[in-house]
């Protein structure tokens, strides 16, 4: 049984811990970005990792709930306990530094704290590159995004955060730290334990620094918006583009006309590619290296394309702003999302070759349950798409609050059914912990509990959070 929080609890904190780390204004830090919980807590920013190691031990031994907070960015309320004894919302903000930099190595160690943007700068300023992107990337930190194993529009060519991370400096449950901020590509003494923290949304401990893992920027970039006749030619355009470039091809997103539909209904404003807008697009881009001129290669892939009737109409980018241009719609789109306001939103996986299957099924699973919208798009090259449900012009997202768990239920049973997950990259938080005992293998789950129980037997890290409290 956790105990909260209170003022007395408070008192001895700001006896430990030094003014600076209290925050007067809590607000900020219980909401989330989809308004669908309001949390509690007192809110502390730790300077240091001795100073989390110094608040994880009080709250160890006075049993109070901690729920780490890093960027606020999260999507399935990991970052807000909205019952319960009121906990500690550990602020990982102050906790911000470059600590250093190895370009030979491709490798630089950082504070947990550090925006991910700051990482890509500092990155880029040492001629190296740090391949994690995603929309939150300028306010999102990087102990959450560790903490999530965050994908994003790169993890086609890098992988998820999770493959860009070589060591981990952890506060364990009970206050201890575990040094492991190694730099070795090989390490093979025992347990991985930095995979077991990766992903474990602060349920086994507090992410406090990482190794990071840096690769060459790329001699040139390149983009194209192609308008694809169905998901599955845009299937067969990906196997074509990776067999004629490789491991060039960094982004290859699907793009649904719906998005772009609902880009001009209500913003934000940007510039069409296509006129009309065709159903099916894809975003593909690409990172070269000297000598291969990013054009040239997307000109030879759009002639290969369209003789095999996988392509019917494209425009390549012939510079870097018509590049950014391109991605500027793509990452528009979760925006005139929200707008919108969907009846329910779903972040699920399932193998490439099922994708349009699943889209075609998807559709008439929605279809059985009432009249809507449905705007898919995402991360064809690893199979990760956001499938999400709208009402229709003049209705509104409350008008179908009936509706809501039955569609979540038919894409989650679709998705389950045809060996995906239902969640891809956005994580489990509080939001998806019923769907995890529904969907989850019994085996995995039972060694989940067995290690949350054996890191952390008081329950403190982040309860309610991936497990049942």
């Amino acid at each position: 049984m956790l105990n909260s929080a209170d003022d007395a609890f408070a008192a001895r904190l700001r006896d430990l811990l030094p003014a600076a780390a209290f925050k007067t204004d809590a607000a900020p830090y219980l909401t989330e970005p989809r308004g669908r919980w309001q949390g509690r807590g007192i809110v502390v920013a730790p300077g240091s990792t001795e100073e989390v190691a110094t608040l994880v031990a009080a709250c160890h031994e006075a049993r109070v709930g901690i729920v780490p907070y890093s960027g606020g960015t999260g999507l399935v309320g990991g970052q807000i306990m909205p019952d319960g004894q009121v906990p500690v919302v550990l602020s990982l903000e102050r906790m911000n530094r470059i600590r250093e930099s190895y370009p030979l190595e491709n490798t630089m160690i950082v504070d947990a704290g550090v925006i991910l943007a700051e990482v890509q700068k500092a990155a880029e300023e040492i001629g190296r590159m740090f391949p994690l992107s995603l929309a939150s990337e300028g306010s999102a930190r990087i102990g959450g995004l560790l903490s999530t194993n965050a994908g994003g529009v790169n993890v086609l060519r890098y992988g998820n955060a999770r493959a860009q991370c070589l060591g981990l400096e952890v506060v364990r449950p009970d206050g201890s730290i575990w040094h492991g901020l190694t730099r070795l590509r090989k390490d093979n003494t025992g347990y991985d334990l930095r995979d077991l923290m990766i992903g474990a949304e602060g349920t086994l401990g507090i992410i406090t620094g990482a190794a990071l893992r840096l690769v060459p920027q790329p001699a040139a970039l390149g983009a194209a918006m192609l308008a694809v006749p169905s998901p599955a030619a845009a299937l067969e355009l990906l196997a074509m583009a990776q067999a004629q470039l490789g491991d060039f091809v960094s982004a290859f997103e699907l793009i649904h006309r719906q998005g772009l539909d609902f880009l001009a209904e209500v913003g934000p404003e940007v510039k069409m590619p296509f006129a009309p807008c065709p159903d099916w697009m894809v975003l593909i881009d690409l990172g070269l290296p000297d000598g291969i001129a990013p054009d040239r290669a997307l000109e030879r892939l759009f002639v290969a394309a369209t003789e095999a009737a996988l392509v019917t109409d494209g425009v390549i980018a012939q510079s870097l702003a018509d590049r950014q241009a391109f991605w500027h719609i793509r990452e528009s789109i979760p925006e005139a999302n929200r707008r919108i306001g969907s009846v329910s939103s779903h972040d699920i996986s399932v193998p490439l070759g099922a994708v349009p299957d699943f889209i075609k099924k998807g559709q008439t699973a929605i279809a059985g349950i009432g009249d809507f919208r449905i705007n898919c798009f995402g991360h064809l090259g690893d199979g990760n798409l956001h499938y999400n449900v709208f009402p229709q012009p003049g209705r509104r997202r409350e008008d179908h609050l009936q509706d809501r768990e039955a569609v979540k239920r038919a894409v989650h049973d679709l998705a389950h059914t045809m060996g995906g997950s239902v969640s891809a990259e956005h994580g489990i938080g509080r939001l998806k912990v019923d769907d995890l005992q529904t969907y989850g293998d019994p085996a995995k789950l039972a060694m989940m509990q067995a290690i949350k129980t054996a890191l952390d037997p008081r329950g403190i890290m982040n309860p309610g959070a991936v497990l049942p409290r």
